[in-house]
């Protein structure tokens, strides 16, 4: 196998947008100024805090002093975003375990209130994201999860980034063993992924009633890489 020349490779840029703007969804950086309508969106449902390693909270004061705390560092650098069809606060997502030197960049603590999921505010806000990192030059864009959250595997999938292995006993989260699953999605695929991405947030790919006529999914299937049945994480 031929080993890829990078001695003249030029590393990234630290991420550096104050916000993100698409059709349906824009993201801010996370301020004290979201915590209010992101803690009244949050509270429609516990559970979705079930994988997270913090939360849920008790009412807007402990979350606005957990988005103070959060927010210190530059790593992670975390996000509020907004649906644009809706009006409202929905959902938080971060970069995370940024790493320029070597061009590798994690999207992580995705957290959408009931409100925001399934919207195409939603999958736009990962698009956007993911869109920023590869033009900014990072070669690899990471997702991480507990391996026991369905939900959070399918949509790495759906935003076509390949499952790649799992990683046993990698952490202790509230109190459970935590066995973390990869996925991530390289500059190389990226051409393929964005072209299916426009596709599906393409308005003509919606009916009057706003049902999609070409599931993302079946768009990204074809660029999963598949995993080598005899790796072991």
């Amino acid at each position: 196998m031929d080993v890829e020349d990078l001695s003249d490779w030029p590393a990234p840029r630290w991420p550096d947008a104050e916000a993100l703007e698409g059709r349906y969804a824009r993201l801010e950086l996370l301020g004290t100024g979201h915590a209010g309508a992101l803690h009244a969106a949050n509270a429609e449902s516990d559970a979705i805090w079930d994988y997270m390693p913090y939360g849920p909270f008790a009412d807007a004061e402990s979350y606005a002093g957990w988005v103070r705390g959060c927010t210190l560092a530059p790593d992670p650098r975390f996000h509020a975003i907004y649906d644009r069809e809706a009006g409202q606060w929905g959902g938080v997502a971060s970069f995370l375990r940024i790493t320029p030197g070597v061009g590798v960049i994690e999207v992580g603590h995705i957290n959408f209130a009931p409100r925001l999921q399934r919207t195409r505010a939603a999958t736009e806000a990962m698009y956007l994201m993911m869109r920023w990192a590869f033009d900014a030059g990072y070669r690899r864009y990471e997702w991480k999860c507990d391996a026991r959250n369905a939900g959070s595997r399918r949509a790495a999938e759906r935003l076509g980034l390949s499952f790649e292995g799992v990683f046993r006993q990698a952490a202790i989260v509230k109190g459970r063993n935590r066995d973390t699953a990869w996925f991530a999605a390289t500059d190389k695929g990226w051409p393929a992924l964005q072209a299916a991405f426009e596709t599906w947030l393409d308005p003509a790919n919606f009916d009057i009633g706003g049902h999609q006529r070409q599931r993302l999914s079946d768009l990204t299937a074809p660029i999963l890489v598949a995993r080598d049945p005899g790796a072991d994480a």
